[in-house]
């Protein structure tokens, strides 16, 4: 079969998708499961939702789905009715966006990958299935006040950055697969403490607690949904809203507002903000974070030398990326600043087991 993708130029398909004026959804939603042949579920996936105008960015492996997608607010119900014909997938929960303008993706990319969730283990007996329990906002709230609790952000530095629960640890991670390893030498002798866990959407917590059931731990929990299922409960029943700031999301957003609170700092003059964007430069395009002057003053650019960058002709700025290669996503770390300070602890856990101490010696 021809693979299946979407071949227009992106600048087209985003310009496309910024002037439109269709009513879209923006939906999350992921699933352990064991597929026998993820590329021809790949492109049965690819036929059947170009068809229903989905876009966004999809994920399947050996182990499963985890997907992000804008779904035209008129072809929900025919999308939420063939996902559910899929057997592993029928009633599965959806995590739909807290603001949203339809704006979140431009195009549809279904993509074949060893894992859905990068997590650099081998270990053959690991279950991913053997997960914690769920709990939902009100379960996550009574749990996350017990002085015995430690609460940990499964995410990356950048996300926690703009946002995150009251009294989490928020390890300085760049990636899912970091954090595995140095929750586990933190967390060692603390087996049978209440471990409550957070991320965006679960996908993440999900194979995390399971992980730490597989080492030994007995009391792990995770917010079920993440932060975008949190949030809706909040506003739904009215509970108190513990997470501070926005919540980062990995699409043209970039973020969705949680709380008011404004928790992070222009990198570049230091001024209260939590806006990410990507450098203008598409030779850096560098994610960080820009208030609404710098914008102004460096043109949307993270640097002067990208900004003198953004000022040659575009053909004079093809022939300066021609030749290189750009792997990953660039991601801006405070720690590497030196015109920023980055004041953190030695070991983020020591707040949340100096709690654990003090409650043991009452």
């Amino acid at each position: 079969m021809k693979h299946l993708h979407n071949e227009e130029d992106w600048r087209v398909l985003k310009k496309k998708m910024e002037e439109s004026k269709e009513a879209r959804l923006t939906i999350s939603f992921y699933q352990y499961a064991k597929l026998d042949n993820p590329q021809d579920f790949r492109d049965y996936l690819f036929i059947h939702w170009s068809n229903l105008g989905v876009l966004g960015r999809i994920y399947v492996a050996h182990e499963g789905i985890n997907a992000q997608v804008s779904v035209p607010r008129e072809n929900f119900e025919a999308f939420r009715k063939h996902l559910y014909s899929i057997t592993f997938l029928d009633g599965i929960r959806l995590n739909l966006a807290i603001e949203d303008d339809g704006k979140s993706f431009y195009k549809l990319i279904i993509k074949v990958r060893p894992k859905i969730l990068a997590d650099g283990l081998n270990d053959k007996t690991f279950d991913v299935r053997n997960r914690g329990k769920h709990l939902d906002a009100a379960e996550f709230n009574r749990l996350a006040e017990k002085d015995d609790t430690i609460i940990i952000d499964m995410r990356n530095h950048y996300e926690h950055e703009v946002g995150h629960f009251k009294s989490a640890v928020t390890p300085d991670v760049d990636t899912f697969r970091d954090s595995l390893p140095y929750i586990l030498e933190n967390l060692n002798g603390l087996e049978d403490r209440n471990i409550l866990m957070y991320c965006t959407g679960g996908i993440r917590c999900e194979k995390a607690s399971a992980w730490l059931r597989h080492q030994g731990f007995e009391n792990v929990h995770q917010l079920n949904g993440g932060i975008i299922e949190y949030a809706r409960q909040v506003k739904q029943h009215g509970l108190e809203n513990r997470f501070i700031g926005k919540n980062f999301v990995f699409d043209e957003r970039l973020g969705e507002r949680i709380g008011d609170e404004v928790i992070a700092s222009c990198h570049q003059c230091g001024g209260p903000c939590d806006a990410h964007t990507n450098c203008a430069n598409s030779g850096c395009h560098l994610l960080f974070i820009q208030c609404d002057s710098c914008k102004a003053k460096y043109d949307g650019c993270c640097s002067d030398g990208c900004k003198s960058v953004l000022e040659q002709p575009e053909e004079i700025q093809k022939s300066m990326r021609a030749g290189k290669r750009y792997t990953g996503h660039r991601v801006f770390k405070k720690g590497r600043a030196p015109h920023l300070s980055h004041k953190k602890l030695h070991n983020p856990f020591e707040k949340a087991l100096e709690n654990i101490r003090f409650t043991e010696m009452r």
